[in-house]
């Protein structure tokens, strides 16, 4: 609302600015040895036109024209218009011959009635435009509301997703009687703490997306101990550069839930690097791709979530590639954080 006062107070500046410049026109352009004229046309009966001129630029763009040309009563316009100039011809007539009779309309009647003619047009003009800016304005204002409905959206998609995989991994420990269990609930609520409340933020700093990417993966050396073979590297020189929050996690998710099952040596790479503002994440994990491989109706949510999720926050910042050659299942993504 503040940003929107300020473009109407602007607006009123230009409008007094360009209406006091066109009353105040004798004196700039003329001086007191003419007699403040232009044309012929006394300062004096210039300044009264000039307060007409505005009454019929005011009137038509702000009441006449929104009224009844953008309406159904769009017939009336035409008549309504003709009588507003009409008017104006009447008002300047009476001026000419009550107050300033030295005015030859024979000579001057161009400069005296024409205006009339010219401010009209330009109201029309003014409110053609002025209205295609209010609404390319109000359409991009929807599209940005769209936007954040979809990130919204897609962020509680990602929560929901991603607890429901860690909860089968708690299943598990469960099940196995581990004693395991109880630090793995603990990483768990530190997790569940980052989701609930720093992730409501239109941005994260990459600290906090790095350490919750820590602690999910600690949460999966709790599940899988020595079974799978985990590497993680992370370096980064700007840990305070800003991030959307959780759009690294899917990638890394991903590779567990599909690298950890039906393989003899399952393991999973994860390679963060941070410099210049430039991120490269490369996660790499094996895959089995027999049918009857463990795959459920929700593969591929997480990929397609953050994929959306890049486009909408980061459509020219960022590079995705996938590739899944060889039983290799590999990741890069690079994405400009400046």
């Amino acid at each position: 609302m503040a940003s929107l006062n300020t473009r109407q107070k602007r607006e009123v500046a230009v409008h007094i600015g360009i209406w006091a410049t066109i009353l105040l026109l004798p004196y700039l352009v003329s001086s007191a040895g003419e007699g403040y004229k232009i044309g012929g046309l006394p300062a004096a009966f210039f300044v009264m036109a000039g307060i007409i001129h505005a009454a019929i630029f005011y009137f038509n763009a702000f009441y006449l024209y929104p009224e009844l040309a953008n309406s159904r009563r769009w017939w009336l316009y035409v008549p309504c218009a003709a009588a507003l100039i009409a008017a104006s011809f009447a008002v300047k007539y009476q001026l000419i011959v009550r107050l300033f009779p030295e005015i030859m309309l024979k000579n001057s009647g161009g400069l005296v009635f024409g205006p009339s003619i010219f401010v009209f047009a330009a109201s029309i003009a003014y409110r053609r435009i002025t209205d295609g800016i209010r609404k390319e304005r109000a359409r991009k204002e929807y599209e940005a509301q769209q936007v954040a409905a979809e990130l919204k959206l897609l962020r509680s998609q990602v929560n929901p997703h991603f607890l429901f995989n860690v909860l089968t991994n708690m299943v598990a420990l469960a099940r196995q009687k581990s004693d395991r269990l109880e630090g793995a609930l603990i990483r768990l609520a530190d997790l569940m703490r980052y989701m609930t409340y720093d992730t409501q933020a239109t941005q994260v700093t990459l600290q906090q997306e790095t350490d919750y990417l820590k602690s999910y993966i600690e949460l999966q050396k709790l599940r899988f101990s020595d079974a799978m073979r985990i590497e993680l590297a992370i370096q980064t020189d700007a840990d305070g550069l800003p991030i959307e929050p959780m759009v690294l996690i899917p990638f890394v998710e991903n590779a567990f839930k599909h690298g950890a099952s039906w393989l003899d040596e399952p393991y999973v790479s994860i390679d963060l690097k941070v410099a210049g503002g430039l991120l490269a994440l490369r996660v790499e994990n094996p895959y089995d791709s027999h049918p009857d491989a463990a795959k459920d109706d929700h593969s591929g949510i997480g990929l397609e979530n953050v994929r959306t999720r890049l486009k909408l926050i980061y459509p020219d910042k960022h590079s995705l590639v996938i590739d899944d050659r060889n039983n290799i299942f590999t990741i890069t993504l690079n994405l400009n954080l400046l």
